[in-house]
């Protein structure tokens, strides 16, 4: 008979630490759906912010469209920027260093320029 009060006095204690424990994550759940409201909100607050946004942006693209860069005061005049770029257009090896002669870097990317194919015009008037 001891024995039979002895689990029961030991199944009671594991009843009420159980309670013990269902209340204490019944608590962090309460403060967990609190923290999920909060980022609730706060997303929606994002998400009302970022499509705000994103219609300024569109009616700033209505009201203002891009210009063409060489509307812009440029060094380039409007038919060296409206030249087409050959296909087969390499990339100018000579760079210019500030060490050599200039005008023998120009002379250098002249030739270059011609062996790509670019029209002499261009050239002309590029220097």
């Amino acid at each position: 008979m001891a024995q039979v009060l002895e689990m029961m006095r030991a199944l009671q204690d594991d009843v009420a630490a159980s309670r013990v424990e269902q209340e204490r994550m019944q608590a962090d759940l309460a403060t967990s759906q609190g923290r999920n409201e909060e980022l609730d909100r706060v997303n929606e607050e994002l998400r009302k912010a970022l499509q705000a946004q994103k219609e300024r942006a569109a009616e700033e693209r209505v009201v203002s469209p891009p210009s063409p860069p060489w509307t812009f005061p440029m060094p380039f005049s409007y038919e060296i920027m409206s030249t087409v770029v050959p296909p087969n257009l390499v990339g100018v090896k000579a760079s210019f260093t500030r060490v050599e002669d200039p005008e023998t870097h120009l002379t250098a990317f002249h030739t270059q320029m011609m062996l790509s194919g670019v029209r002499m015009r261009c050239i002309a008037s590029c220097s």
